[in-house]
């Protein structure tokens, strides 16, 4: 199945990695809950290059919904691509959406997903103001 992401969702991020033996399970096919790992993998790599992990002790992002489509089944051996595209910055929230493929097989979509990031005061347990370099980024 072939999804196109529409223009107005930014690609910034790709990540490869192997599907791991222990992704499989009993139907021999990579679990659903490791479809979000993939995804969640690619995003906290991509915070982690533009320098915007969480700081317990200040501000940072987190994640407050989470959703993915499944299209085909994934399967040991092999390796996926997952890009991340980001849209909608709000005041305090943007969103990022997932594609994910087979290296070995370019454009063909197994999954899609994404998730809304809000930036978050830690001490103060509340939202905040996204920071000016975030949301040039996500622009």
């Amino acid at each position: 199945m072939k999804i196109e992401i529409p223009e107005q969702k930014k690609l910034v991020f790709d990540l490869c990695m192997p599907i791991r033996w222990g992704d499989m399970d009993a139907m021999g096919h990579v679990n659903n809950t490791l479809y979000f790992r993939y995804l969640e993998s690619c995003r906290i790599d991509w915070m982690r290059s533009i320098g915007g992990m969480p700081d317990p002790q200040g501000d940072g992002p987190v994640i407050i919904n989470a959703f993915c489509n499944f299209y085909k089944q994934l399967e040991y051996p092999g390796d996926v691509r997952v890009k991340m595209f980001v849209s909608d910055p709000a005041r305090t929230t943007f969103e990022t959406w997932n594609t994910i493929e087979r290296v070995d097989q370019p454009g063909v979509i197994y999954a899609a997903g994404g998730a809304t990031t809000i930036w978050v005061d830690f001490p103060n347990q509340k939202a905040k103001t996204m920071p000016d370099w975030l949301r040039q980024l996500v622009s």
